[in-house]
């Protein structure tokens, strides 16, 4: 951080500031002085075109089932505070976002990691794997899909799969969809929410992060089952007490007016990560597999990498490029860099020559021998 001349690429979030029109909506509820308490669960506007747009997406009614959080982070820890027990035995599909193997940690589970299948059809699910995986005790089950960081995104019939499986031993599927508007394949990424009843132990945590561009914002929601949005209302005042008003003011305009900006930034990932395969693809060192569904992040192997922490300070010493180390996201993709997709397309070339120069020039004098 403050290195001159670095290329930082490392975060997961857009270069883009917020869409104007949510921005505004946010100035004006200032002006109109919305700077007291809100409800612990949200402002009920807010909550009921949460509402709306998850039943556009999912076809399922969610009005009494919605908790505005202080981000999607937030509505993550908020869930598993209200499930998880010292000594629990916790399910987590990896590679993935290392707050989501974490906070179960924190809170006293046993986490008992599912990785992905890596190869030249890109990632992949071991489905059987998994199922074998949830026996009687678990219980929960952590999936974020699209995934961060490989882009990997669960099929619908892996979905119905697991949902029977979890039904069976009473384990919960808590899902981190902040991805799900940012998939190529279609408006939505497949979502429990498609599938699962309303007394099914499913809980879907989202954010206004990424698709509308609101990562300092800090707000998020959860879709809840059940009795859980009582132990919600009560966690959140324990935790924040609220979300600001004026910051829901502005979510509130980001699901009323950005589709539009939400499609400007599903293309713009979509063509950088062509043009960033492009770039890389006469690279012997870089291993690819198959472009990712979703999420804004293009996730390679660099072949004979060991350790991918100690590439990555060298990158920035040496080469002034910021990548996040795949050993962040799990043990088995500590031969991984994680590239954010989700920039001008002209920095993004410059990452490219960057990283290009660093291969070829400097790490082979610098790597471990």
């Amino acid at each position: 951080m403050g290195t001159p001349d670095l290329l930082p690429l490392w975060f997961g979030e857009s270069d883009m500031v917020t869409p104007a029109a949510i921005r505004e909506a946010g100035i004006a509820a200032l002006e109109a002085g919305e700077t007291f308490y809100a409800p612990n669960l949200g402002h009920p506007a807010l909550r009921a075109d949460i509402a709306a747009y998850v039943s556009r997406l999912h076809g399922r009614r969610a009005a009494e089932r919605i908790a505005v959080t202080s981000s999607g982070v937030s509505a993550l820890m908020l869930t598993l505070q209200s499930l998880i027990a010292p000594g629990d035995r916790v399910i987590v599909v990896t590679p993935v976002w290392p707050n989501l193997f974490e906070m179960p940690r924190i809170l006293g589970a046993e986490v008992i990691c599912a990785p992905l299948r890596f190869g030249p059809g890109g990632w992949a699910l071991d489905l059987d794997r998994l199922l074998e995986a949830l026996e009687p005790g678990i219980k929960a089950v952590l999936i974020n899909s699209p995934n961060n960081p490989t882009g990997w995104t669960i099929h619908r019939d892996e979905q119905e799969a697991l949902l029977r499986r979890c039904r069976e031993i009473g384990a919960w599927i808590v899902a981190d969809d902040v991805y799900e508007r940012l998939f190529f394949r279609g408006p939505c990424a497949p979502s429990f929410l498609d599938i699962a009843a309303e007394s099914d132990r499913v809980v879907s945590c989202n954010s206004f992060s990424k698709a509308w561009r609101m990562t300092g914002w800090r707000i998020g929601w959860a879709v809840l089952p059940g009795e859980l949005p009582v132990a919600f209302e009560k966690l959140i005042e324990f935790n924040t007490s609220c979300v600001p008003p004026f910051v829901q003011r502005a979510a509130s305009a980001a699901l009323r007016l950005g589709e539009a900006e939400v499609a400007v930034l599903v293309d713009r990932i979509a063509a950088n990560q062509l043009t960033v395969r492009q770039l890389l693809a006469d690279m012997p060192e870089i291993e690819l597999g198959e472009p990712a569904s979703g999420a804004m992040y293009l996730f390679m192997r660099v072949r004979g990498l060991q350790d991918s922490l100690e590439f990555c300070r060298q990158l920035v010493s040496v080469g002034r490029l910021g990548l996040a180390p795949g050993s962040a996201f799990g043990e088995e993709a500590s031969g991984f860099l994680r590239w954010c997709l989700a920039v001008d397309g002209g920095r993004l070339e410059e990452g490219v020559r960057r990283f290009r120069r660093f291969v070829k020039e400097s790490w082979p004098s610098l790597r471990p021998r």
